[in-house]
């Protein structure tokens, strides 16, 4: 695969080359792109009509679209992120030992990124910015359904680094559709790659998880939940559910269980579960839920409370208390974002500490996991790894750290 080879070879190059790029060059590139991509954006939507012409998936439309408003949003993180500062070289911590040796912890790039997505093209744009501001470079591999809109907001950004006198492979588009390249780039490239990210479906997840010899930053399911507990608003509680399902339905955010209290069935069950179906959304509850609608909702099975829907529908299950709720989340949840309804903060500290969530909320939709919402200007990803990085995968989190360790002839006794 010598395709994949000059291309990991021209990466390390770009990032040592990179190293001696000041920051105020690297925002100013990424504000040229952010012009480039208005200046374009009649071509860009004529580019992506032919992706959508061209898709075979159906359902992927909606993800693969990019129209006006959509560019705008592209823009607007381009924006945000390019105001950040820079995240690399800074000091997290600094120590002195009793023999006066000097400690300090220090922020460094991580170097080579592989990203592996699909349908999505604002990825490309979100995450050939993000890896630049962290001081690294990227590999993209891109779906193939989105190829031709994909290509073009690569080469826009490339375009931008060359204005800048920049090595262009700070950011490289693998333009070969051969899904053999896939395997070679999990496999055989780990002189290459520090890190890969995979965006997508649960398959294309698993086999980057199971084949890839480089570290993996992402997720393989969000499986969301949200309790409510008896002392939670009910019009607050309709209102958090109805938009953690139903505002996108196909996201890694949208809440797919909700476990209620027993004690709030006769009180919140009802009108609840009411203003989800006149949402739209298909309701599968467990026995004691369905009591309260006399046996007329569709029954939830075992496999409900381990399904990702990604589509209007949602599991219902009553559990006695919210460590109930906490040991159903334990058992079938993945780790993603999980959120309690409740006015007890006693609920809501056991809640939030007994989840084992990358992201636990308190009285907020599911649907807020997102980098562009915690204000980090977008996200590569979302990691429910269990070591660093966890949630929404800003600058901040495409950092590593090194020790620099100093002293005056200090010898180990």
């Amino acid at each position: 695969m010598s395709y994949l080879e000059t291309i990991g070879k021209n990466a390390k190059k770009a990032f040592e080359d990179l190293k001696s790029v000041r920051h105020k060059k690297i925002k100013k590139i990424l504000e040229n792109y952010n012009q480039s991509l208005l200046k374009n954006t009649n071509k860009i939507i004529r580019t992506n009509l032919k992706d959508v012409k061209n898709v075979k998936r159906k359902h992927l439309v909606d993800r693969l679209i990019l129209n006006k408003k959509r560019i705008e949003g592209i823009r607007y993180s381009i924006s945000e992120i390019a105001k950040f500062k820079d995240p690399v070289g800074k000091i997290l911590e600094t120590w002195r030992r009793p023999n006066n040796l000097t400690i300090k912890k220090v922020t460094t790039s991580i170097g080579v990124i592989g990203v592996i997505y699909e349908s999505r093209p604002n990825v490309t744009a979100d995450v050939a910015a993000l890896c630049l501001k962290s001081g690294n470079c990227s590999i993209l591999r891109g779906g193939s359904e989105a190829f031709n809109s994909n290509k073009l907001l690569a080469d826009l950004f490339r375009e931008s680094l060359k204005k800048n006198k920049v090595n262009q492979n700070c950011v490289q588009f693998i333009e070969n559709k051969d899904r053999k390249l896939v395997d070679h780039l999990l496999s055989k490239m780990s002189s290459y790659i520090d890190v890969i990210v995979p965006r997508g479906g649960k398959g294309l997840v698993a086999k980057v998880q199971k084949f890839s010899n480089v570290h993996v930053i992402g997720h393989l399911e969000g499986l969301c939940h949200i309790y409510v507990d008896k002392t939670s608003n009910l019009k607050m509680a309709k209102n958090l559910i109805v938009n953690a399902k139903m505002r996108r339905t196909g996201i890694c955010g949208a809440v797919e269980t909700l476990l209620i209290e027993e004690k709030a069935l006769s009180s919140h069950a009802k009108e609840i579960i009411k203003a989800l179906i006149d949402s739209g959304c298909e309701v599968r509850a467990d026995t004691k839920v369905n009591k309260v609608f006399n046996g007329k909702l569709k029954v939830a099975r075992e496999k409900d409370w381990k399904t990702e829907y990604l589509d209007a529908i949602i599991s219902i299950k009553a559990v006695k208390n919210v460590k109930g709720a906490v040991k159903h989340i334990l058992k079938y949840g993945t780790m993603h974002t999980d959120s309690i309804i409740t006015n007890d903060k006693k609920n809501a500290g056991i809640f939030l500490n007994g989840v084992n969530s990358s992201i636990a909320m308190h009285n907020v939709s599911t649907q807020f996991a997102d980098g562009g919402e915690f204000g980090f200007g977008g996200e590569i990803g979302i990691s429910t790894n269990k070591l660093p990085p966890r949630g929404p995968v800003g600058i901040n989190q495409l950092t590593s750290y090194k020790y620099l360790v100093s002293g005056k002839g200090i010898v180990r006794p």
